[in-house]
């Protein structure tokens, strides 16, 4: 019978839908156990939509010996209340016999879904039960291309001997073998019921082995470089295979997601590159992507933009008025909404049931004329973003792809951020991004700030695709509540002026404007003349301004901009008409040129690439040039970029793709405190790129760099496809911090950190001597970090009626400045505003390699929730570091809700934020943690916080 992926002489024995899990994301898939002459292959398809008219087979999975299926709880990327509705397995298989992949997918707990893994089970034992025999896998198929390529045809192939360099050895810096001093109950004095003690380093460095998904440098992204590929043609140059399981790791951590890439996406780009064949078929592509202007003709379509802040607000009249007030229909509606949901618990990662509300909405109010299919409808928090195209362009639209970045305190709070969706129309690649930033007049560089990390932190994974940033795409729409005021502080000379229609004048003092015009922010991208009066604030289901007791200030928060080519647009509009929000809805019409393919000119373009190909393919070896080798970074920081650069240039006669490869025995092809950016590409001979190397230590890092286990020490390999090796040595210096210091340690020191000389020996011997009776004063340790001290003491005395505490994020300049002053002195003051101060403490926490309430009592403190007494029972079992430090930040935290009428926070808000930096699973449990588990943390803290007394 003919299978459902279109192979005969097989048959499909089940299958089920659900989502892969990458880098924080959920993107669609369909399982199908296939039996193929007595042999089982899973088959994973990427279009599940596609199924019923065309199914195509993305990735092929054989159901072997190396085959494995793991059910296990879901791993949260961020908190979350409810209970798990769903089931996460882990696949772990061998794509060819030299490859191994692995992906994770969430699967609806059903009766299907229950079938489904029985009947793989099942196929599983029947393969147990054969001999095993060794059998060739069937090779990829390949992604289609944008446009109908043609196949390149085979031929005999010379099999050129690479003269290149062999790496035999693993390069690491020497690291110190910490010594195994005592268990943890002899250390902290725990009950005899403690068993299976756990050794100190062991579990720190278990901890930090951990390589997770992660928040941005504090810095800009990288300057504008030549590319090695068109934006238009985002290629999939052969990957680095790396550690499948510590790629799917996530947590709050201090790199973007694009330092970890998609392992799934990973494997599948090289195994379709690890055959001559696949390389030669991606160089093709290249290089017909290189002669694009030859095949494609630009025509032109229309789009509509529009974005609301809707206040929290449900819609309660019709949106025509503002989605239907051109009378033909665009080709294309781009959506974005901001404030859905204004509750205390929006501020954390949670459902809302105001997304379908607004969606429906929408619908309706499409443009009749037009027949619209949605596409993709993405969200965080009260951003939302959703895209319809006329139902006849559906078939032009492909690689289309959603994301989000929550750019709240430390990543945990999605309040502020962005989401963006991208896909290929035509030959066009395009990306939408809606966006809510940081509030408040004054805050402009925390706007700034939130534009910064959003660029940094938005990455698309797409099947055989390396990760796309926003930046890589032929056409950007940014639309959002962009926040930005005026700096002008007298609303009524504010007010006179909008009377007077002196707009223009009106727009000199307009933050976006002259940040955009200062280039700290939106630098390339493009506005349309403004000639509407602000749209915010005004009083609710009115056109007056607001008449609260804050008395705001109008300003055009609400605004829509672009970068790329041929782009016009026709209209930049807002729609006084709608009351419903403090806000008023703002459009533009734009006119965009897209290119088409031609496709018999696209076929002569191929075939003259393949004949020039098979003239030089067989005669000449790639080769390229590096204008440097060795780097030295000097006095690495914790969470503080550095970057170099080096030139790569192809100086030999044939195209050639490089990437940087693991060393032998290695997942990675560095150390998870190292990038190289791009770490893979294609270069045409005597074409030039620019590759940076950054170093950045992250929380994940920091313990094995204080502790002397790990150096600022690498070799990269740069490896040239049918060419040689070239090594690239990473050396420097780092400074010790306190940030990922343990508690005991810090007790310790009465000096700043980096004035300790032996840091290192007091991490690994800090067992014996830590509460020793007798001794010097100075050998008596304190009761608490005075890091934790001085964080705490500052926010004590100057931050408890702050507006919006542990609520807004600090500034990343302020946050580094923090961070150097508790390194290096023991100041009477900390730098910066309120907010990077409360983030620092969070940061700390976050960074401690043993949480607060120890790994050992975890399950403990979770079983011990619902009975205060229980509770406060386990608190007196932490050792005095930890249980000192515990009720310090309770007492602390208590009388913060007594301002709560100034500072906005509340107890669920405080203990959802806490729970999860002072009672955090052991890393052997981070994935089977549930919604339950982290409400259980939730309650325990809650019980402190609600009780009367102040232990």
């Amino acid at each position: 019978m003919e299978s459902t992926l279109g192979i005969s002489n097989e048959e499909c024995l089940a299958t089920v839908k659900g989502q892969e899990l990458r880098s924080g994301q959920k993107e669609p898939r369909l399982l199908s156990l296939i039996e193929r002459n007595g042999e089982f292959i899973l088959g994973v398809l990427a279009t599940p939509d596609a199924v019923v008219s065309r199914p195509v087979a993305q990735l092929s999975i054989p159901v072997n010996q190396k085959f494995e299926i793991i059910r296990e709880a879901e791993e949260a990327l961020l908190i979350d209340f409810s209970d798990d509705s769903s089931v996460t397995i882990r696949i772990r298989g061998e794509k060819s016999p030299e490859l191994m992949l692995e992906l994770m997918l969430e699967l609806q707990d059903d009766e299907r879904t229950q079938t489904f893994l029985t009947q793989v089970k099942s196929a599983q034992e029947q393969v147990a039960s054969k001999p095993s025999k060794p059998k060739a896998m069937e090779p990829l198929t390949p992604a289609a291309y944008r446009g109908p390529v043609p196949v390149p045809p085979q031929r005999a192939t010379k099999t050129a001997n690479s003269s290149g360099d062999h790496l035999t050895r693993t390069c690491t810096a020497p690291a110190s073998n910490l010594n195994n001093a005592a268990v943890i109950a002899s250390e902290y004095g725990f009950g005899e019921g403690l068993k299976n003690p756990v050794k100190v380093e062991e579990k720190k460095n278990q901890q930090n082995r951990i390589v997770a998904s992660r928040e941005p440098p504090p810095v800009p992204t990288l300057p504008p470089r030549k590319a090695s590929f068109p934006p238009s043609n985002p290629l999939p140059p052969p990957p680095i295979p790396k550690d499948s399981a510590a790629a799917f790791q996530t947590d709050y951590t201090d790199r973007p997601t694009s330092w970890c890439d998609s392992p799934s996406t990973n494997s599948m780009r090289q195994a379709m590159l690890s055959s001559e064949a696949g390389q030669r078929e991606y160089l093709i592509k290249h290089r017909l992507g290189k002669k694009e202007k030859e095949y494609v003709d630009i025509q032109p379509f229309s789009f509509f933009i529009g974005t609301w802040n809707v206040n929290g607000q449900s819609p309660d009249s019709s949106l025509e008025p503002w989605l239907c007030c051109d009378p033909d229909p665009p080709d294309i509606y781009a959506v974005g909404f901001q404030e859905l949901d204004l509750s205390t618990e929006a501020f954390f990662y949670l459902d809302s049931s105001k997304e379908q509300v607004w969606v429906e909405a929408v619908e309706r109010s499409l443009n009749r004329k037009g027949d619209y299919k949605r596409i993709r409808v993405i969200r965080l928090v009260g951003m939302m973003l959703v895209v319809f195209v006329k139902k006849k362009h559906k078939k032009h639209i492909k690689e289309l792809a959603a994301e989000h970045v929550g750019t709240g305190i430390m990543g945990k709070m999605g309040n502020k951020g962005g989401v963006a969706i991208r896909f290929v129309f035509h030959n066009t690649s395009f990306c939408i991004v809606n966006c809510h930033l940081a509030a408040h007049v004054e805050d402009f560089e925390r706007r700034n700030q939130d534009y910064r990390d959003i660029c940094a932190r938005m990455t698309f994974h797409l099947l055989d695709y390396p990760p796309l940033s926003i930046v890589k795409h032929d056409v950007v729409i940014w639309l959002g509540d962009l926040n930005y005021r005026l700096f002008l502080y007298d609303t009524a000379e504010v007010k006179h002026l909008i009377a007077e229609n002196a707009l223009k004048k009106l727009q000199e003092y307009d933050q976006l404007n002259i940040q955009r015009q200062t280039k700290r922010a939106f630098v390339d991208f493009i506005e349309g003349d403004i000639n509407f009066v602000p749209t915010y604030k005004y009083d609710t289901k009115t056109d007056r301004w607001d008449s609260s007791g804050k008395c705001r200030i109008p300003a055009w928060c609400d605004r829509i901009l672009w970068r790329g080519s041929n782009v016009q647009q026709l209209k930049y509009r807002s729609h006084m008409e709608m009351k419903t929000s403090d806000h008023k809805p703002v459009s533009s019409l734009f006119k965009i040129g897209v290119k088409v393919v031609d496709e018999q000119r696209q076929k002569r373009v191929f075939e003259d690439i393949v004949r020039a190909m098979d003239r030089m393919e067989n005669d000449c070896l790639p080769s390229v040039s590096l204008s440097r080798i060795d780097f030295t970074f000097k006095d690495v920081k914790f969470r503080q970029l550095q970057k170099e650069r080096f030139l790569i240039k192809n100086d030999g006669q044939v195209p050639c793709h490089f990437a940087f490869i693991p060393k032998p025995n290695d997942p990675n092809y560095c150390k998870p405190w190292l990038r190289a950016e791009p770490s893979d590409g294609f270069l045409e001979p005597s074409e030039t790129l620019e590759i940076y190397l950054e170093v950045y230590v992250s929380k994940d890092s920091v313990t094995l760099l204080n502790s002397g286990q790990d150096s600022i020490y690498d070799i990269l390999v740069l490896h040239l496809d049918r060419g040689k090796d070239y090594f690239i040595t990473i050396s420097g210096n780092y400074l010790s911090s306190c940030f990922g210091t343990s508690l005991e340690t810090l007790c310790r020191i009465r000096k700043p950190v980096r004035e300790v000389a032996n840091l290192i020996d007091l991490e690994k011997s800090m067992v014996n001597l830590l509460f020793a009776d007798g001794g010097s004063s100075d050998d008596v340790p304190l009761k608490i970090p005075k890091e934790v001290w001085i964080l705490v003491n500052h926010l004590f005395t100057k931050s408890c009626d702050q507006e919006d505490l542990f609520q807004t994020p600090g500034l990343q300049e302020e946050l580094q400045s923090i961070i150097d002053c508790l390194d290096t002195s023991i100041p009477e003051s900390l730098p910066g505003c309120n907010h990077s101060v409360a983030e620092a403490l969070l940061i700390f926490l976050e960074a401690l390699p043993e949480p607060v309430v120890c790994y050992e009592l975890y399950q403990r403190c979770l079983d011990s929730s619902h009975d205060s007494r229980l509770c406060k029972q386990l608190v007196s079992q932490l050792s005095r570091p930890h249980r000192n430090v515990f009720r310090y930040l309770m007492s602390f935290l208590k009388e913060l809700l007594k301002h709560s009428n100034n500072n906005n926070l509340t107890a669920n808000l405080i203990a959802t934020l806490f729970a999860s930096l002072l009672i955090r699973p052991p890393p052997n449990m981070v994935s089977r943690q549930s919604g339950q588990d982290r409400q259980k943390a939730i309650n325990f803290i809650l019980g402190f916080l609600m009780s009367a007394d102040d232990d």
